[in-house]
């Protein structure tokens, strides 16, 4: 079963919280396709580089403005999907992600298979 590892980042890093770096992330991702479960997954660009957009009921483009602009006290840093037999197994991997740590957080959700 496919799940998608939604990996946020904390706003302001916690100072007693253990982090990462690069290179736990490089070891991570190494893993993630040595074990055979990776299918595709991104890191995404600053926050700052983001715009957001809304539409109306005709589907018009409304308003378009820079970043997301949440009251959030974590953003979107990027994301996995894993093919593993079931929940149990994409939690284990979540919490193996460098992500979960330092105040970060990975959201685990499965992914939808519709019928043609």
């Amino acid at each position: 079963m496919k799940y998608m590892l939604l990996i946020n980042a904390p706003a302001e890093p916690a100072e007693d919280a253990p982090g990462c770096d690069f290179e736990d992330w490089q070891a991570y991702d190494k893993t993630v396709k040595e074990a055979g479960i990776f299918v595709t997954g991104h890191s995404l660009a600053d926050l700052v580089t983001a715009t957001t957009v809304r539409v109306d009921r005709d589907g018009q483009r409304t308003i378009t403005t820079d970043g997301p602009f949440a009251e959030t006290r974590e953003v979107l840093g990027g994301y996995y999907v894993i093919d593993v037999p079931d929940l149990d197994s994409a939690l284990d991997w979540a919490a193996r992600c460098p992500g979960s740590r330092g105040g970060g957080s990975v959201v685990v959700r499965p992914i939808a298979a519709f019928e043609d």
